[in-house]
């Protein structure tokens, strides 16, 4: 088998690692700043293929003309994407055999786009999966191959669902690939009514209201935890959110309740770690008692 890996995000790392014996070239987005310093760091796809000994390209735009080359020089059979980060045009998946091959982190046609796994966490969603497919023009509306299905856990984050689906990615990409290169495998079209969209998030949609319910509030830090990140703006500042879990007690919306509990439209969350502005990671009752909140006191003013 001759394959070529597109990758970007660590979700595309252990297919990465599944096929590596496989892959004649892997490809990733180019070093991007980030960190205090915003110094440039490779993604982890590049990292594991310089650890693998693979060689990687990390081309701008990988429609470019020049690029399309290279690919139609390799002969692949596959292309095998996953969590890339750019839409690859026709030229590209006709560059391969059997065209590009996805692995998507959704049951499609639900959640179409760029952020399948944290739009079903917001959603509330209690089942997802990974779907195999082939690309076509479109985005994410090629025939289906196969899909596995799992539960999620009512307190999964983001970052730990991620990783669970990663390793099942991983197996299914190497269980399918030789009956996919061999072209003996199952094309089942999506029914494009009943899809659903899944865009990027932007840092914004991180943001818990105290008019939100605690179930609807906990979701949505579910769905942004680790990445882009939760938070809720206070009488005190802005305060990052990154361990909470459902709450017993209730109370008018944005009253501490006392311990790490704070009050949401119809329930609370207990807020286990918190940051804020310009200090370190705390719970919300160190907080509280360095605010000298009392339980009943307002956090958020509504």
């Amino acid at each position: 088998m001759r394959l070529v890996y597109f990758g970007t995000a660590s979700f595309a790392v252990p297919a990465l690692r599944a096929l590596a014996d496989h892959v004649i070239l892997v490809v990733s987005q180019p070093d991007r700043p980030s960190g205090r310093g915003m110094r440039l760091h490779a993604s982890p796809v590049k990292q594991a293929a310089i650890e693998l000994g693979l060689l990687c390209e990390t081309p701008e735009r990988s429609r470019a003309p020049e690029f399309v080359e290279v690919l139609r020089r390799l002969e692949a059979d596959v292309l095998v994407v996953a969590a890339y980060g750019q839409i690859l045009s026709v030229d590209v998946l006709a560059s391969a055999q059997r065209g590009g091959i996805n692995l998507h982190g959704s049951i499609l046609p639900a959640y179409r786009g760029a952020a399948p796994i944290q739009r079903c966490l917001i959603n509330g969603d209690t089942e997802t999966g990974v779907t195999l497919m082939q690309m076509d023009r479109g985005m994410d509306t090629g025939d289906v191959i196969d899909i596995v299905r799992t539960p999620i856990d009512p307190d999964e984050t983001y970052g730990a669902l991620q990783d669970r689906l990663a390793p099942l990615a991983a197996r299914q990409a190497h269980d399918w690939m030789p009956g996919i290169v061999a072209g003996d495998y199952p094309r089942i079209p999506q029914d494009s009514a009943v899809a659903t969209m899944a865009p990027k998030l932007d840092r914004a949609e991180g943001q818990l209201r105290i008019s939100m319910d605690a179930t609807e509030a906990y979701n949505r830090f579910r769905g942004v935890t680790p990445s882009p990140g939760a938070y809720i703006e206070t009488d005190y500042g802005r305060l990052k959110i990154t361990s909470a879990r459902r709450g017993e007690g209730q109370g008018a919306p944005g009253t501490y309740l006392g311990g790490d509990a704070l009050a949401f439209s119809a329930g609370s969350l207990r807020l286990m770690e918190v940051q804020p502005e310009g200090r370190g990671r705390m719970s919300l009752g160190a907080l509280a008692n360095g605010l000298r909140l009392r339980p009943g006191d307002a956090l958020v003013s509504s």
